[in-house]
C-alpha cells in the first residue's frame, strides 16, 4: 500500500539558509492493509518528519514515497485530493486541532463542505453518528460541545471519526496518546486495534516502546534520522541486535523493580556485526537481514565511528 524508498529530508537552517540539517536519512519501509507499523525513536530522531512527508505536509528531499504505486510527490489537484481522502493524520495535541471559539463538531461540517457537498443533511447526520459510535463516542455526549467541554481522549476520537468518514486506508497516528491519562490511553489503543481488524493500515509514531510493543505488527527503530533496526515486533523486542535498541529497552521502567535496583548498564554481546557479516559497508545506510523479518544496521553508534567489526 504505502512504500518509502530511500527517503531523506534536508532542511536549510541558519542565517540565509547557509547550513544543511539532515532530519531523515535514506529511510525505507512498507505499510500493508490491516497492519500497524510502529515508528519508534527519541525526540529529534525524525519520526514526526517522516509522518509529515507521508501526509504531504512537507516534501521529501530525496527518495520516493509511493501509495498504491503512485509517487505522492507528483500528485496534484484532484489526484492529491483523492490521496488525502485515503491518508489522514491525527497528532499529539488534540486541542491544537480545534478552534476554541467553534463547537468541536464543526470539523464534520468542514469535511462535508470540502468532500461531500452533495450529501443531504439527514444522510450526513446519520453518517456522522455512525462514525462516532464506531470510535466509542455517544453522539449526544460530544456533538454541539466546545473543545474545552470535552476530554483529550474524546477530542482524539472525534478526529479519528472524522478520518473514518473519508473511508481512509491509512492513518498516521503521531504520538496521539502521549498527552492522555493512563485509563484513556488503553481505550484509544484498543480502538486502533479494532480499526486494524477492519483493514486500516496504521503508522503509529511514538517514543514509548511499551506502547509500540502493545499495538504493532512491525517495528522500525530510528536514531538520528536513520533506521538502525526493523522487523517483526516480537523479534525486535525479544532479540534486539543494535546497541541503540538495547539502550532504549533498558531505559523502560519496570514496575516490579525500584529505581535503585535497576542496572542501567548497556550490555552488548560480543560477536561479529550482523550488518557486516552480510557484506554491508561502514556508513550504516543499508540494513542487513540478521534473521528472517529482522533487519539491523551497522553496530557503530557514533556518527564518525567505524564499525567495531570493520
Amino acid at each position: 500500500m504505502l512504500r518509502l524508498d530511500g527517503v531523506s529530508k534536508i532542511y536549510r537552517v541558519g542565517a540565509f539558509g547557509g547550513r544543511r540539517l539532515t532530519a531523515v536519512r535514506e529511510v525505507s519501509f512498507e505499510l500493508r492493509p490491516g497492519e500497524v507499523v510502529s515508528l519508534i525513536g527519541e525526540s529529534g530522531s525524525g519520526k514526526t518528519t517522516i509522518g509529515r512527508m507521508i501526509l504531504r505536509l512537507t516534501s521529501a528531499s530525496g527518495g520516493a514515497i509511493t501509495f498504491n504505486g503512485d509517487d505522492i510527490g507528483a500528485l496534484e489537484g484532484r489526484r492529491l485530493k483523492e490521496y488525502r481522502r485515503s491518508v489522514q493524520g491525527v497528532f499529539q495535541d488534540p486541542f491544537s486541532s480545534y478552534n476554541p471559539v467553534f463547537k468541536a463538531d464543526r470539523i464534520f461540517g468542514m469535511l462535508r463542505t470540502n468532500f461531500f457537498p452533495g450529501v443531504p443533511e439527514a444522510e450526513w447526520r446519520h453518517r456522522v453518528e455512525d462514525a462516532l459510535v464506531s470510535v466509542r463516542l455517544h453522539p449526544d455526549a460530544v456533538l454541539n460541545r466546545y473543545p474545552h467541554q470535552l476530554s483529550g481522549g474524546q477530542l482524539q476520537r472525534l478526529l479519528i471519526a472524522r478520518a473514518l468518514l473519508l473511508d481512509i486506508k491509512l492513518l498516521v497516528a503521531d504520538e496521539i496518546i502521549s498527552m492522555l491519562d493512563a485509563s484513556t490511553r488503553i481505550d484509544v489503543l484498543n480502538l486502533l486495534g479494532d480499526l486494524k481488524e477492519r483493514g486500516l493500515a496504521i503508522l503509529f509514531i511514538t517514543h514509548d516502546l511499551a506502547l509500540g510493543n502493545y499495538i504493532s505488527d512491525q517495528t522500525v527503530i530510528l536514531r538520528r534520522g536513520r533506521i538502525v533496526e526493523s522487523g517483526v515486533t516480537d523479534r525486535v523486542f525479544t532479540n534486539p541486535l543494535h546497541p541503540y535498541t538495547r539502550q532504549l529497552l533498558t531505559s523502560v521502567p519496570q514496575l516490579h523493580k525500584k529505581w535503585s535496583d535497576v542496572d542501567t548498564e548497556l550490555a552488548v554481546s560480543p560477536g561479529r556485526c550482523a550488518y557486516h557479516t552480510q557484506g554491508g559497508t561502514t556508513d550504516g545506510r543499508q540494513l542487513a537481514e540478521a534473521e528472517p523479518d529482522h533487519l539491523v544496521a551497522c553496530l557503530a553508534t557514533g556518527e564518525n565511528t567505524n564499525c567495531p567489526d570493520g
